[in-house]
């Protein structure tokens, strides 16, 4: 199994569709096999859902998510954990022990373009997350 998760300065980065690179955590069972950082070659927002099926990525650990990106994870089988926040290994042991507390309504707002608020500490730039 492949875990991804969304990742800058090791956080989970808040943003799906900004992603600039992920950290996908290699298991066999339970157990954290190896991890590498990779990098989105400047693919963005629909793309990252093709990059990541590329990996063999089976769930994604993330912070905020549109709806659009949210359902093509789902048409692609990748499991989605959103609404994440802080360490990104932390985040992934959190996940295999049960622990992992998520959303599923972690979605990212692009027409709000007046709203000032951070999504879990990170400015929005633009965009609420909820």
């Amino acid at each position: 199994m492949r875990i991804a998760v969304t990742h800058e300065n090791g956080q989970i980065f808040q943003h799906f569709g900004r992603s600039e690179q992920f950290k996908v955590y290699e298991l066999e069972g339970e157990k954290i096999v190896s991890s590498k950082i990779v990098g989105t070659n400047g693919k963005g927002h629909g793309s990252l859902i093709g990059f990541l099926s590329e990996l063999g990525v089976d769930a994604l650990i993330c912070g905020g998510i549109g709806g659009g990106a949210r359902n093509g994870l789902v048409d692609s089988g990748i499991e989605l954990y959103a609404g994440v926040a802080g360490n990104a290994d932390a985040a992934v042991e959190q996940l295999l022990s049960g622990s992992l507390q998520f959303s599923t309504n972690a979605n990212c707002d692009h027409h709000d373009h007046d709203h000032h608020e951070s999504c879990h500490g990170h400015d929005s730039g633009g965009h609420s997350c909820h």
